[in-house]
């Protein structure tokens, strides 16, 4: 399942800024900061976030083409905010939500794997 393009630009421009208050502190979020391609402007947006045997998996609740994966793909690292701390993560892989589930860790890996979504990506610490 992946959630429409109408929500993702409400969140964008409504949910996200609220979420960046908080989302670096909360267990399943965390900020991405990341580098736009083209402008070279940081952005940080909340996401969820699992942690997993290597790093991190990010679900794509609304598929792949999303600008913060482009962006992230294109420098290939960036920083993750959770739990408080910053990460720096790269190598980012697009995988289907089993495979990730393979790779996530602790209390959350079986409902990751329960989640109704198709792809993740993995990101490694570092």
């Amino acid at each position: 399942m992946q959630l429409p393009q109408s929500l993702a630009r409400f969140n964008r421009h409504v949910t996200n800024p609220i979420q960046r208050l908080w989302a670096g502190w909360a267990p399943t979020f965390g900020i991405l900061e990341h580098v736009g391609r083209k402008s070279g402007k940081t952005y940080r947006t909340p996401l969820s976030v699992f942690s997993t045997d290597e790093g991190v998996a990010i679900m794509l609740t609304y598929g792949p083409d999303r600008d913060w994966l482009k962006n992230l793909t294109a420098a290939g690292h960036a920083q993750i905010r959770r739990h408080g701390k910053t990460i720096r993560v790269h190598d980012p892989r697009v995988v289907t939500k089993e495979e990730a589930a393979e790779h996530v860790t602790g209390v959350m890996r079986r409902p990751f794997a329960r989640l109704p979504f198709e792809q993740a990506v993995l990101l490694t610490e570092g």
